[in-house]
């Protein structure tokens, strides 16, 4: 996705979309100050363009039953094409993992991954491990979520 250039009633938009994607389009309008059908047309063309990638309900993560948050930190054993694909079919594959990140420093990859309790984890790890070749595998246990959002720190305020 190549950046855009957005003004600042996209911007407006995208924020408020990022704090509640449920807003009716005449609150949204209001909110940007825009009459409702130019609002709905710059939804639209951000949606088309790639901006906005969908709208989803953000979810307590211990009311469904996955309250165990392991951050998984990889070392690759090659930085081969082929291996990198094993990787990606990986993080597609595996439900549990949430966010995937190629890093720059001491590890080559970061995994979030979400499950029930340190059981469920443990069988996580075996079939990670047996299912992708890694130089190291090493896993960090969030104690507590101290913050967690969907909203990007976007400017609105510069024109």
């Amino acid at each position: 996705m190549v950046k855009q250039t957005l003004d600042r009633i996209d911007r407006k938009i995208i924020h408020e979309l990022m704090r509640d994607a449920t807003l009716p389009i005449a609150e949204l309008a209001d909110r940007v100050n825009l009459s409702q059908t130019p609002c709905w047309k710059r939804v639209r063309k951000l949606e088309t363009a790639g901006v906005i990638t969908g709208r989803v309900a953000v979810v307590d993560p211990n009311a469904i039953g996955l309250g165990l948050s392991v951050f998984v930190e990889i070392e690759a054993t090659e930085h081969t094409a082929e291996w990198r694909g094993a990787l990606t079919r990986v993080v597609k594959d595996f439900p549990e993992i949430i966010e995937a990140h190629r890093m720059a420093g001491d590890v080559d990859y970061l995994l979030k991954v979400a499950v029930p309790d340190m059981a469920a984890f443990d069988a996580f790890y075996v079939k990670l491990t047996e299912t992708l070749p890694c130089r190291n595998v090493t896993s960090k246990f969030s104690m507590e979520r101290i913050k967690a959002t969907t909203v990007w720190p976007i400017d609105i305020t510069t024109p």
